[in-house]
């Protein structure tokens, strides 16, 4: 996929999307989108949606014990917030928009939900043209059609970085960062539009270099053959989570969102997500 080609859809991208997107995106709150006390002291009630891949996708039980953080994040939220989660497999920030994904939720979101978007590895695949979308590209789909369009609809925004794989430096131990130019640029992005901002990048990171790199693998989708029935041959997946590392990876975001300020960080349960 040539830059021009992903450049051209961008600026179709922003065509669409025109006027009251781009209204929303110029009254955009603060650096991190933080609300005054009086609104963020306001229960929220509504619905939290998830734009993102397949490290957050909900698997059926015939993929247990794989399962996507997006799939745990109700877990610690109060009864007020709806989780649905429209992450799926093999998407990245462009072909979720060209398939129609990203439309058929802002068909449905209003005012008082949420819309966080996670984004990058399938970005990252230079050598497949139906996913890769370069480093600007992407910060460009997430400021147009994630973030403005979005706010358009009376939501709210919250931008995800992508949330590291399994990759470590063998002479010290400690984690890589996943996909730098995406976890850059969307820091970057929610920045200069006021968006809010969960790390998962650096969380996730944080948590590894804490678990280990052998312990990691129970975080991970490693399985011995025979282990579990979904899994006969046994998997050394360093991308995807099996049921332990969802829940993990859920409490972190969880645990950001209490620090945000938002109405919906009033519905993280306490105790839980620390």
């Amino acid at each position: 996929m040539s830059r021009n080609s992903n450049s051209s859809r961008v600026s179709s991208r922003r065509r669409f999307l025109g006027g009251a997107a781009g209204a929303a995106g110029a009254g955009a709150l603060g650096v991190l989108g933080l609300p005054g006390t009086a609104q963020a002291a306001a229960a929220a009630t509504g619905t939290l949606y998830i734009a993102s891949d397949s490290t957050a996708q909900t698997y059926s039980s015939g993929y247990y014990p794989q399962a996507g953080w997006g799939q745990k994040l109700s877990s610690y939220l109060t009864s007020n917030i709806t989780v649905a989660n429209r992450a799926i497999g093999g998407r990245s920030s462009r072909s979720f928009i060209e398939q129609g994904r990203l439309a058929a939720i802002h068909q449905v979101i209003k005012a008082g939900d949420y819309l966080f978007v996670q984004f990058g590895h399938n970005d990252a695949t230079v050598g497949n043209a139906e996913r890769y979308t370069s480093p600007a590209d992407y910060k460009e789909y997430l400021r147009n059609d994630y973030i403005r369009g979005t706010r358009a609809r009376g939501a709210t925004p919250v931008v995800v970085t992508p949330v590291s794989r399994r990759s470590y430096n063998a002479t010290t131990g400690k984690f890589n960062v996943s996909f730098p130019a995406y976890v850059d640029a969307a820091k970057a992005v929610a920045q200069e539009e006021g968006a809010p901002l969960v790390d998962l990048s650096a969380a996730s990171r944080a948590y590894l270099d804490g678990v280990g790199v052998e312990a990691s693998k129970g975080i991970f989708l490693w399985l011995n053959a025979g282990q579990y029935p979904n899994f006969p041959n046994g998997v050394q997946d360093n991308t995807h989570f099996q049921e332990r590392g969802a829940v993990e990876m859920a409490r972190l975001v969880a645990r950001a969102v209490a620090g945000l300020g938002l109405p919906l960080s009033g519905e993280v349960l306490p105790g839980l997500a620390r």
